[in-house]
């Protein structure tokens, strides 16, 4: 096979790795929601099930790095594919026991390969072709992890929503309890199937992405964990966009994992058909023909939020081309956080518009906190890259925070946690646009 060719195939099974984790990841969104019924859960108790997934990228991120460079791109992939696969046995168990720590459990080992799966997979991605178009690549294997991330909540509350109502005075049937747990057991059997033929096609192509991949860096193969950690935190740069991360990553998994709560409350769309007044929603999701929006309903409504930052990651890309990445990123921010007070402080249907729209403006967030971050950094651009992934454990510990204070408040007054994640933000781009770079980045960063 001719060395283009090679690299074709080599690119075209990388990019099936961006829309698995993509899907899986974005199924988070409804199994909030369902574990919240199933084990009668405060909003706090259901997003430990964000704790658990997103915790991942803190304690994993750093060795998989290592991993990566002891090992190379090939074996490191593998070895997270397994791990994914040993994750979504635990859930099925999980499931068929009825163990709300087990799930938490499957969850971590599912996130811990899906981390080691993205430090393999983003550089290898923007590796495997010519140099000069390195953006593309990356880009176009980020579009169908966005598809992935559309396509997860509307197929995850299908399984995981069907029936259930968790509003207040709402007692869920052993019946449907037992087809909640049938459905994230059938979901979780079949993405088992899914990763394990992922795994089988890497194993059998694995010479062929291989010769297609660059050359390890021989220079950090003798660096650890500590040495990297050290490096990144030297610099100031690299410590702000480590915190930016954080805050982006755990305003974004907050809005999404409580946003089919949000939604099918009676203070937005749980009594209203407002939703169905846009004919492009009535045909993407169906309607029930129950009056007002059921907890399933508004499940897969959250598809919208991520297709939202995929045409916001499109309409971005041409903005960015025109106006400096920082100031883009200031004016992005400052509309989401605005977009957050309308909903706590205006509400009602509208409020459900305003929830899903956020996401248009997510879209340029992670790569632009990402890029001016390495721009800036006095660090090795390796090491700064770490800490930047392992920064994307905010969406463990911001998702509690805004769990606790729906569960004391209400979800429309919660949306304080993110606007504030928001506002924070907006600070890091003012201040990233007042400094000059110290590098220039070549490829663009990946999402998490």
């Amino acid at each position: 096979m001719a060395q283009n060719g090679r690299t074709s195939l080599a690119f075209a099974a990388v990019t099936t790795l961006f829309f698995a984790w993509g899907f899986i990841t974005s199924m988070l969104d409804p199994l909030v929601a369902s574990v919240k019924g199933i084990f009668t859960l405060s909003d706090f108790e259901a997003q430990l099930s964000a704790f658990a997934f997103f915790i991942a990228y803190g304690v994993i991120s750093l060795p998989a790095a290592v991993l990566l460079t002891r090992l190379s791109a090939v074996p490191t992939i593998k070895i997270a594919l397994a791990m994914m696969i040993a994750g979504c046995l635990t859930m099925l168990f999980a499931a068929n026991v009825a163990l709300y720590p087990l799930v938490l459990v499957g969850l971590f080992i599912l996130a811990s390969g899906i981390t080691v799966l993205q430090v393999a997979a983003n550089p290898l991605a923007a590796a495997l072709g010519a140099p000069e178009r390195s953006h593309f690549r990356l880009t176009l294997s980020q579009t169908f992890n966005s598809v992935g991330t559309f396509i997860g909540p509307i197929i995850g509350a299908s399984l995981f929503l069907k029936d259930l109502e968790v509003k207040p005075g709402t007692v869920v049937t052993e019946a449907v309890r037992a087809t909640a747990l049938a459905g994230i057991d059938l979901a979780y059997f079949w993405i088992a199937g899914m990763i394990a033929v992922l795994l089988l096609f890497f194993h059998l192509s694995r010479r062929v992405v291989a010769m297609a991949a660059p050359p390890a860096d021989g220079a950090m193969a003798g660096r650890g964990i500590r040495a990297t950690l050290a490096d990144a935190l030297s610099s100031r740069w690299a410590v702000l966009g480590g915190l930016a991360i954080f805050l982006y990553v755990g305003a974004e998994v907050a809005i999404g994992t409580q946003m089919a709560l949000f939604l099918n409350s009676d203070q937005v769309w749980g009594q209203s058909e407002a939703a169905w007044s846009f004919p492009v929603i009535a045909w993407l999701f169906g309607n029930d023909g129950v009056p007002g929006i059921s907890l399933e309903e508004a499940g897969k409504f959250t598809a919208i939020y991520w297709g939202a930052a995929m045409v916001g990651r499109a309409v971005g890309s041409v903005l960015l081309a025109r106006v400096k990445a920082a100031w883009l990123l200031a004016i992005f921010t400052v509309l989401a956080a605005l977009m957050c007070l309308y909903i706590m402080m205006i509400g009602g249907t509208s409020a459900g518009f305003v929830a899903l729209a956020i996401g248009l403006f997510n879209s340029i967030m992670f790569p632009v906190i990402f890029t001016l971050t390495l721009e800036r950094s006095t660090a090795g651009q390796e090491a700064t890259s770490g800490l930047l992934c392992t920064a994307i454990v905010g969406g463990a510990f911001i998702p509690l925070v805004s769990g606790a204070v729906s569960g004391a408040t209400s979800y429309a007054v919660s949306f304080i946690v993110p606007a504030l994640c928001y506002a924070a933000l907006t600070g890091f781009a003012i201040a990233a646009g007042r400094t000059s770079p110290k590098r220039h980045v070549d490829a663009q960063a990946g999402g998490h």
